[in-house]
């Protein structure tokens, strides 16, 4: 149980510090600032998504909770790439800084849902229990 625990804090952790540096590169983004450019900013996200996603592998061999088997899972397995396409417009690939926003506010908005999915580990999150 203790590996559970220490995988568990793991992943945690790394989606909080994930979070808060998305947050903090959409408002440096929204600023045009440079500390966009400092290489640790450009490394860092890929390192703690890394193992952001390990850890998560991790958990769902360990409780033997599955995407496409578990309908929570599931949502949030498909919330999770939709953050993902709307992190990649927000921060790069989108043409104009108001695409680029709107973007990096939807993104936040699937972020909580994401939270809220596994929370509650029901599909439709805080939404279900109304």
């Amino acid at each position: 149980m203790s590996g559970y625990l220490a995988l568990k804090h793991l992943h945690l952790t790394t989606v909080i510090l994930s979070f808060a540096l998305f947050a903090l590169r959409g408002l440096w983004m929204l600023m045009d600032s440079p500390q966009l450019q400092r290489r640790w900013v450009r490394i860092a996200p890929h390192l703690i998504d890394t193992v952001l996603l390990a850890s998560a592998i991790g958990l769902t061999l360990v409780l033997g909770q599955y995407p496409f088997v578990n309908g929570w899972l599931t949502a949030k397995v498909l919330a999770l790439i939709v953050y993902i396409v709307l992190g990649g417009i927000a921060l790069r690939r989108g043409p104009t800084r108001a695409i680029r926003a709107t973007a990096w506010v939807a993104a936040l908005a699937t972020f909580g849902y994401i939270v809220s999915v596994a929370l509650t580990r029901q599909p439709l999150g805080f939404l279900g229990g109304w």
